[in-house]
């Protein structure tokens, strides 16, 4: 079984910062593109980051310039570190794993539970 587990959410003022973690836990060997979605209420969930295992990055633009997604592979985490934040930033933030192979499975498509963020003064 592989899980993926968020934490660093919060209450952040307008122009503050946050860092999420994503951690997955499993008996995990590899884990190729990963990636941070978010959804507002009221709207559909949208693609954020994503991070290949090679450290290639892609974001949507209007989070370029203020959010960095990073990852330790050694320790099967993603980061989002989350710079001038807007109130249009407030979300739950969902961390996503293309595809995670242990030693007995290969899982496709695996989420965490989210992370609320907003974005208040």
């Amino acid at each position: 079984q592989v899980q993926l587990v968020e934490s660093g959410g919060g209450l952040v003022q307008p122009g503050g910062s946050l860092r999420l973690s994503c951690a997955a836990s499993g008996s995990i060997f590899s884990i190729n593109a990963m990636g941070w979605y978010r959804q507002a209420p009221g709207k559909q969930r949208e693609l954020v980051a994503t991070i290949t295992s090679e450290g290639n990055t892609n974001y949507i633009d209007p989070v370029k310039g203020r959010f960095t997604i990073s990852r330790d592979n050694a320790k099967n985490t993603v980061y989002l570190q989350m710079n001038s934040l807007k109130p249009e930033d407030t979300a739950v933030y969902y961390c996503n794993a293309q595809r995670v192979e242990t030693r007995t499975h290969v899982y496709f498509g695996v989420w965490g539970q989210g992370t609320l963020v907003t974005v208040s003064s």
